[in-house]
């Protein structure tokens, strides 16, 4: 049977070599780098033009979307989907994360951590969120005003992302390592900028509204990959192909869903094959989506709203426990 699995795997990326998924697209990523940089840079030529008021908010829309749309640029570099040469992928991942203040060597190794156990409740740090509980057992370990949040984290899952944002800047500056001055000066200068050119009542609701906005967009692109699917525990027997698989969801939608998501909503290709440039994964879905059918292996696919109901209904299942009286300390 393992070796069976194994060779299940190896067919598929047969017949996505075959296709040629796995070559690079350069062309298609410098037309997308840079209408991106152009917008972002226009959004802030807007920005100083307009001065002093309200319709700053405006603009702060546009950042906060741009920002993420840089972001899936640096997530793709990560994965080297961009080019074939290693340094070239991190020039790339380092001035995208540069430009948005993330730190770029702590997120790669965050996510592939998470690429290699995805949905493990030991192993991958996606899984391993301080106010939300993916399972049972993490919700029982919650102790004080973490307990209450986790209690009731479906109804808050949604306004907790609006902190998403904050939370990146802040980890990326406490684990960024020799990235630290770079993710310090982006703070630093980010505001200096602001509040020269905005009063400080305006430059607050500039700030509160770019990033909790950039960090909200952030988290719905992510949320509906993985949350609400399987979540695995040690002594798992699953081969990498189903291990990818059922941990996964896709989202249906046409090209503006693609844009949207970054080409996040195939994630069930992009897990099979993290440097599978990002036009070809809607290609590779169909192979897939017929390679495992063709198996019986279960293929998570749903809407963008209807993803955001399984992740909801999930979290609520998982807090039941604790919102029961008396709770049993210890029990799954």
């Amino acid at each position: 049977m393992a070796l069976r699995q194994a060779s299940d795997f190896a067919q598929l990326s047969a017949l996505v070599k075959q296709a040629g998924l796995l070559e690079r697209r350069r062309g298609y990523y410098y037309v997308r780098i840079g209408v991106n940089l152009a917008v972002y840079a226009a959004t802030w030529v807007a920005f100083a033009l307009l001065g002093d008021s309200w319709w700053q908010l405006a603009v702060a829309v546009v950042l906060a979307a741009m920002s993420t749309q840089l972001a899936f640029i640096g997530h793709d570099a990560g994965h080297k989907q961009i080019f074939a040469s290693r340094k070239w992928n991190e020039v790339v991942g380092y001035v995208h994360s540069g430009l948005v203040g993330v730190s770029y060597d702590w997120w790669v190794g965050k996510h592939n951590r998470h690429h290699a156990n995805p949905n493990h409740e030991d192993e991958d740090p996606d899984v391993d969120i301080t106010v939300l509980a993916f399972t049972q057992r993490q919700g029982l370990a919650k102790r004080g005003p973490l307990r209450w949040i986790a209690s009731h984290q479906a109804v808050l899952f949604f306004p907790l992302l609006f902190l998403e944002g904050f939370a990146l800047h802040w980890h990326s500056i406490r684990h960024s390592g020799r990235e630290r001055a770079v993710m310090i000066a982006n703070v630093v200068v980010y505001l200096a900028v602001v509040f020269w050119v905005l009063s400080p009542v305006y430059a607050i609701a500039f700030v509160l509204v770019h990033q909790a906005l950039w960090g909200f967009y952030m988290g719905c692109s992510f949320a509906p990959n993985h949350k609400g699917m399987p979540v695995l525990s040690a002594g798992h027997s699953l081969d990498f192909l189903r291990k990818q698989v059922l941990t996964s969801r896709n989202i249906r939608g046409g090209w503006f869903t693609d844009i949207l998501l970054g080409g996040l909503n195939y994630q069930i290709e992009h897990h099979l094959f993290p440097s599978m440039p990002r036009p070809a994964l809607r290609k590779a879905q169909v192979i897939v989506h017929d390679f495992c059918e063709q198996r019986g292996i279960s293929y998570a696919q749903c809407g963008l709203f209807r993803s955001y109901g399984h992740v909801l209904q999930h979290l609520h299942e998982v807090a039941a426990p604790l919102r029961a009286r008396p709770l049993v300390p210890g029990t799954n």
